[in-house]
């Protein structure tokens, strides 16, 4: 009896229940009545609620009644409540929601761009351990660049070469402060190394193109290197090698407010020349001495100061045969040192961050030139570059409603150059101050539309005009996967130093930028499209001279174009990250010594890079590989007859090959608790020994020719380095899974 009476007071309150809910539906649309999914609708402080299907439609039921809050949320979306009357009928709401812009979300415009170290940019995202593991790299982030699209390999010279733009017309920055003398200090037909460490670096931003009006004085391309913050402990850091030998310390407080770190290091080709083939005749092989401390403080607002000097000598001596009748053999001797210093301050007030920025370089570089006949000395000069140079920046930005801000500044650089030239017994000296002012927004019109609209206004004492530089970018998601990004933007460069002359000042070299990019990154792939067009004009026009060339006007044109590609997996095989990248380059230029227009000898028309990496945990030892190749380069001779410019010479050389094999072995050294990492390398550039030319020099009346051939065809190295305070083998492992 009990059994059936508690049945029935069950079955009567069920069906009580029944009876007192109502159904509350209806369709949920965004922007131009698209139907919105995932849209979650509830009702406030209770768990009566349903998500939208694909069409947008809700329904759900509920036994709550009387004045209630309809919630309508999406991250994407600005909440929405609407006040309800529940009574005992159905009830049909609709609604539209805007769309809700935030960072996380919003698109970024990467026309042009690659960005380390900025997690919303995901699309070509590289690391210090990128570059450090890049076979073929050799620990430098120029050199990894050339794995990049749009980077030339030019093997001869200096520079980053980004879309047929020279070496010159790219420029480098450290936490917003321009370094000057960026590479070492060589010799004509020897490219020497970027001065600053990659370890010193969190992140970078590499554009080919269309960068921001924050930066100047770049026909091509500008990379931006921003400094590590503190370091996570106290280290002690140590590296030897066949060729170098390296020591340094850092040191943080407890409370991670501060630190400071100092480095030294000492390199000596001349082991290695000894046991490789080298093609150049090294009488002294290539040394440097280096030095640097940093310091790093956080303020009690959060924001950063940050320092970094530096120091370093280098020199070397070297033969090679003359192509001149009057001599058999040149020597050459050379000297150089070099200081920087950098020092930035970075702090939010408010609504507005405040950066403040100055850097200092003095760079010395004495070149003696011997030429012998028969033993006997017939020349002998002397070139003794010193050259100041002087920065300081300031920007102040305001953040607008979430993605959206404001950024002006101002820059100045101070350029101060002596040259002396023993057979002219003369001092060539250069004096320069540019002053900057720049502005640029960034507005966030929804999380797929973001444009960006700057100007740039530069005057150069040595020219003695303004020049007005718009820059303009839109960013656009075209699907949740793929986005598009247009950049346009005017771009001046004073020429170098060395076209200044008593009798002409040039005038600036101008750069037009169009640039069109499609991606798609998703689950750990990233696709890239890009296309471009840059015209040229105003370039410097030269005659030629015993050892200076002299501007006659700014007479000289050109354009580059192209497409390039860029695939990077990091998923589809198993513990592999590989990437592979491709550009075609049309160019033609008709500047310096040209005497019309012509594909430039440092550029080719075709680039391929593949890099793969793979990892073995168990053994923690990684392999590394990479393979580039470049189209054959043009070279040109030209010559002065009758007064007249004319091309003696001219051909191709074949193509460039190189594969590139490198192993990172990262054993942990000593107990686990130590803290301690050490890892071995081994590196092997040009596996395969290719005979590689970079062009050709002639003789100065074209008769004669000698080929332009990397110091050495194959380099091994072999190194290992320890660093007591801090365990980095995770680190090591999980940046190449």
């Amino acid at each position: 009896m009990q059994t059936r009476i508690l049945s029935f007071v069950l079955t009567f309150a069920f069906t009580l229940t029944i009876f007192s809910q109502i159904t509350i539906s209806g369709k949920v649309l965004g922007k131009h009545g698209k139907p919105l999914k995932d849209v979650s609708v509830t009702l406030k402080d209770t768990y009566d609620g349903a998500t939208t299907d694909e069409s947008g439609n809700y329904k759900f039921e509920t036994s709550e009644k009387g004045n209630l809050t309809l919630v309508f949320s999406n991250p994407k979306f600005i909440e929405i409540e609407k006040n309800i009357v529940v009574d005992n009928k159905n009830l049909i709401i609709n609604t539209e929601l805007k769309e809700s812009v935030n960072e996380i979300d919003a698109v970024v415009i990467s026309a042009g761009s690659m960005e380390a170290g900025d997690k919303k940019r995901a699309s070509a995202l590289f690391n210090t351990l990128d570059v450090l593991t890049t076979a073929g790299a050799n620990a430098q982030i120029t050199s990894f660049l050339e794995t990049q699209p749009g980077v030339q390999k030019v093997g001869e010279s200096e520079g980053l070469f980004v879309r047929g733009g020279t070496g010159t017309e790219a420029k480098f920055f450290m936490d917003g402060n321009l370094v000057n003398n960026y590479f070492g200090n060589s010799v004509p037909g020897i490219k020497s190394m970027d001065r600053l460490n990659t370890s010193l670096f969190k992140g970078n931003v590499f554009s080919s193109g269309g960068y921001s009006a924050l930066y100047g004085q770049a026909l091509s391309a500008i990379l931006a290197l921003e400094s590590i913050d503190l370091p996570e402990r106290n280290s002690a850091d140590f590296g030897i090698s066949p060729i170098f030998a390296s020591a340094g310390i850092q040191r943080v407080n407890n409370e991670r407010t501060h630190s400071y770190g100092i480095s030294l290091g000492y390199s000596n080709l001349e082991l290695m020349q000894k046991v490789l083939n080298f093609n150049t005749d090294f009488e002294k092989a290539p040394n440097s001495f280096s030095g640097n401390g940093n310091f790093r403080i956080k303020t009690k607002g959060g924001g950063f100061i940050k320092y970094y000097g530096s120091y370093d000598n280098n020199s070397m001596k070297l033969n090679m045969p003359s192509l001149e009748d009057y001599a058999d053999d040149n020597k050459i001797n050379q000297k150089g040192k070099n200081t920087f210093h950098s020092l930035s301050y970075r702090e939010k007030f408010g609504k507005y961050t405040l950066s403040l920025g100055t850097s200092y370089t003095f760079n010395q570089n004495i070149l003696n030139f011997k030429n012998y006949k028969n033993d006997a000395e017939v020349f002998n000069y002397d070139i003794d570059s010193k050259g100041n140079y002087f920065n300081a920046k300031a920007v102040i930005e305001r953040k607008l409603y979430k993605i959206s801000n404001i950024k002006a500044g101002i820059e100045f650089n101070d350029s101060n150059e002596k040259t002396w030239v023993s057979v002219a017994n003369d001092n060539y000296i250069f004096k320069d101050k540019i002053t900057s002012l720049f502005a640029e927004t960034n507005l966030g019109i929804s999380n797929n539309l973001s444009v960006q609209i700057g100007a740039r206004a530069e005057n150069s004492a040595a020219i003695k005009q303004w020049n007005f530089s718009p820059r303009f970018a839109l960013g656009y998601r075209i699907s949740k996967d793929w986005t598009s990004s247009l950049a346009y933007g005017i771009f001046y460069q004073n020429p170098e130093s060395k076209y200044f002359d008593a009798n002409y000042n040039p005038n600036y070299q101008r750069a037009e930028h169009y640039i069109f990019q499609l991606q798609r990154t998703v689950d750990g792939r990233s696709l890239r499209f890009e296309t471009y067009y840059k015209k040229y004009e105003d370039l410097v026009k030269t005659s030629n001279n015993f050892y200076k060339p002299i501007a006659i006007n700014n007479n000289g044109s050109g354009y580059a174009k192209g497409i390039e590609l860029f695939w990077r997996d990091k998923k589809t095989l198993k513990n592999i990250d590989y990437w592979i990248s491709y550009s075609y380059l049309d160019s033609k230029r008709n500047y310096v010594n040209y005497n019309q227009q012509l594909f430039p000898n440092f550029a080719a028309k075709h680039t391929i890079s593949i890099v793969a990496k793979k990892f073995i945990t168990a053994w923690k030892t990684g392999f590394n590989f990479s393979y580039n190749y470049n189209s054959g380069r043009p070279y040109y001779n030209f010559v002065t007859e009758n007064g007249n410019t004319i091309l003696k010479n001219q051909g191709q050389t074949k193509d460039y090959n190189v594969l590139n094999f490198s192993l990172n072995y990262v054993p942990s050294v000593g107990k686990k608790d130590a803290k301690s990492f050490s890892v071995f390398v081994l590196s092997v550039n040009n596996v395969l020994g290719s005979k590689n030319i970079y062009g050709y020099n002639f003789s100065s009346d074209g008769m004669r020719s000698a080929a332009i051939k990397p110091p050495v065809n194959t380099f091994v190295f072999v190194g290992w380095f320890i660093s007591f305070g801090t365990d980095k083998t995770q680190e090591a492992i999980n940046g190449n899974l």
